[in-house]
């Protein structure tokens, strides 16, 4: 295969995999972006979360993850449901509401992979799946598959942002898109506005140590801050207000994929029901969900947490 030959099989591969999107930049050490990482985590924005602090170089240059890295192909995966949860119950954010991505992705990722080098031959390439030291947004950007809003979300104009980011490091030579002129959030602040924590900032900055998410899924101690309880909006797991009041998810259309369908009990547990959930329940209910991240004792602090008087 020529290398156009080799571009437009990794296209309808990816599609073939089951992801939305596919875009491919060029390898190369990224400048501004990784500018702007160090000088977010120089501002403590990234709080308890040390393992920002670890591989700077890995995040910022491909070639030090995959030798002599030619291309990084993004993949895009929708996960917005059909079905929203009740609307008196703690909230869990879209993205948990089915099977842990990490695990779902990572097979399709390996079948895309395998395909790729039965028609290749065999070639040096690693896949990621928000598990490594790689700045996927950035990668995503890039490869023309959308621009970073000010929420730090990649939105995709067409598609909007509820999408899962898959990225593959290869040293194979393929095409690259060209990233969109400009962004389209234009004087839009409607997720600055409504962020209940005021956690985002100008100049698509997000401190990430005042985000609800990272209250509710990162921060591992026992207690959590008492001037945050009036501002968690019954949030039990995750957040997404600065994505539910963005106006290009007007777009989103529900997944396709049964590993993402919403599992029964997030969308009809009340909160009773989540104060009666034992320990022993809570494993076998959510043992493929991204909830056993805060484990069941993470999920009854932030229960606690909300369901307290301030």
């Amino acid at each position: 295969m020529n290398k156009a030959q080799r571009t437009h099989f990794v296209k309808q591969t990816a599609q073939e995999c089951g992801f939305e999107f596919c875009g491919i930049a060029k390898a190369a050490k990224l400048g501004e972006d990784a500018r702007r990482l160090e000088a977010w985590l120089n501002k403590g924005m990234h709080g308890t979360m040390h393992y920002m602090e670890k591989y700077f170089e890995l995040r910022t240059d491909p070639t030090k993850l995959v030798p002599n890295a030619k291309s990084v192909i993004t993949l895009l995966k929708n996960y917005y449901p059909e079905t929203s949860q009740n609307t008196d119950a703690p909230k869990v954010s879209k993205y948990a509401y089915g099977n842990d991505y990490h695990e779902t992705i990572k097979v399709q990722l390996n079948v895309f992979l395998d395909r790729l080098k039965a028609s290749f031959g065999e070639f040096q390439g690693r896949g990621f799946v928000d598990s490594a030291p790689v700045l996927e947004r950035a990668w995503a950007e890039k490869s023309g598959l959308g621009w970073l809003g000010k929420n730090g979300m990649l939105i995709n104009k067409g598609a909007g942002s509820f999408y899962f980011i898959a990225t593959l490091i290869v040293d194979v030579e393929l095409e690259y898109d060209a990233p969109l002129a400009k962004d389209f959030c234009g004087t839009c602040t409607r997720c600055i506005d409504e962020c209940p924590t005021d956690a985002i900032l100008p100049n698509k900055v997000v401190d990430g140590s005042k985000c609800i998410s990272y209250f509710t899924i990162e921060l591992k101690d026992a207690l959590l801050p008492d001037d945050m309880r009036p501002k968690f909006d019954n949030w039990l797991f995750g957040c997404d207000v600065c994505q539910d009041v963005c106006p290009w998810n007007r777009f989103s259309k529900p997944t396709n994929d049964e590993a993402f369908k919403p599992i029964a009990e997030i969308l009809n547990f009340t909160e009773k029901d989540w104060s009666d959930l034992t320990e022993d329940g809570f494993r076998q209910i959510f043992k493929h969900s991204p909830l056993k991240r805060s484990k069941y004792k993470g999920i009854m602090r932030n229960l606690k947490f909300i369901m307290s008087e301030p």
